[in-house]
């Protein structure tokens, strides 16, 4: 099969298309014929040598795909009934930039009714992760009068911030979100979002503004580093930050005092390691909760473009560049 190999560290350059052996499925894993692969943040870090696959994962890059099940092993937990010709999109742990990908089962979810398998592949590693840092760790729900709480977007035009505006805005919630242009402002508040241009406003004075100088319940933050203080003060009390990933630095000083008094939880987590049995769960959330919005055109994928798999470097420095908006996806 071809496939899109990480030569050595380096950058978008490195990425070379390859031939490898058709992966083989083990016992509770299908094999799946590829239609489209996502591209996310994660790739590119490993691209850089700075985010090794964990142990056992393929080192090819990839971590979802959308595609038809070919073969495997069908006769272990099962929940969606899935069998050999269905078309699925699944998380994975690696090994996503191929023609052909192995996956646990119980990792693979039949398709949103309504989408094809390219707009399917743009969808797990987003919907996974929203829904369990928003919804699980940052409990993202009703406050004690009984209204739903608001969320905070950091990057809302990125693929996790797309689908975590829609989900909480489809969901009920108040929903904010920072873009570094007026464009992506536009497009998060179509969106549902209102929208905050991070390099012409204070976030956390508009922040204020906007609910009255009570602050937001749930922050979903992708920055980290010197945003986190600010964020404390962007959050309502009993608010919750939950971090996701450090493109602002890993290190940052905060008041414990105010995290104290003003009840202040921060909280984060990566999905990649979590075990086949976490993830299965996540699943079976996204089908009973999420997927029916598909169905009820409250939800639909973000893409910004369709690179043919064999230009993966392209789509790598457009994901550098931070110039898309939503999801960026590989061809096969």
């Amino acid at each position: 099969m071809h496939a899109i190999e990480i030569s050595h560290p380096g950058g978008p350059d490195v990425l070379r298309l390859t031939q490898r052996p058709v992966p083989q499925p083990g016992p509770g894993e299908v094999l799946i014929k590829v239609a489209a692969s996502g591209v996310n943040r994660p790739d590119v870090f490993q691209r850089m040598g700075k985010y090794d696959p964990p142990p056992g994962a393929s080192d090819l890059p990839g971590l979802e795909v959308g595609g038809e099940l070919i073969d495997g092993d069908f006769s272990g937990y099962n929940p969606f009934g899935l069998k050999p010709g269905d078309f699925v999109c699944v998380l994975l742990t690696g090994g996503g930039y191929a023609q052909y990908a192995v996956a646990p089962l119980a990792q693979c979810l039949p398709l949103p009714e309504g989408l094809n398998p390219l707009e399917a592949a743009s969808l797990p590693e987003n919907y996974f992760t929203v829904w369990t840092n928003v919804f699980d760790r940052g409990r993202l729900g009703l406050n004690e009068d009984g209204l739903p709480e608001s969320l905070l977007v950091q990057g809302g035009s990125s693929g996790i911030g797309v689908t975590a505006i829609q989900l909480a805005h489809a969901l009920g919630h108040r929903v904010f979100a920072t873009a570094g242009s007026d464009d992506k402002c536009r497009a998060c508040e179509s969106l549902g979002a209102e929208a905050i241009n991070y390099r012409t406003e204070d976030f956390v004075e508009r922040i204020k503004t906007l609910t009255d100088r009570c602050g937001v319940d749930v922050i979903l933050d992708m920055v980290a580093g010197d945003y986190i203080p600010r964020e404390m003060d962007a959050l309502a009390d009993n608010g919750r930050l939950v971090l996701i990933a450090t493109l602002g630095g890993a290190k940052t000083t905060i008041d414990v005092h105010k995290l104290m008094q003003r009840r202040i939880s921060i909280t984060g987590s990566t999905l990649r390691p979590r075990s086949v049995a976490y993830k299965a769960a996540i699943a079976a959330n996204l089908y009973e909760h999420v997927w029916p919005l598909f169905a009820e055109k409250r939800l639909h994928p973000v893409i910004h473009e369709i690179f043919p798999a064999h230009e993966a470097p392209r789509a790598h420095a457009l994901m550098e560049s931070s110039a898309h908006i939503g999801k960026i996806l590989l061809r096969w």
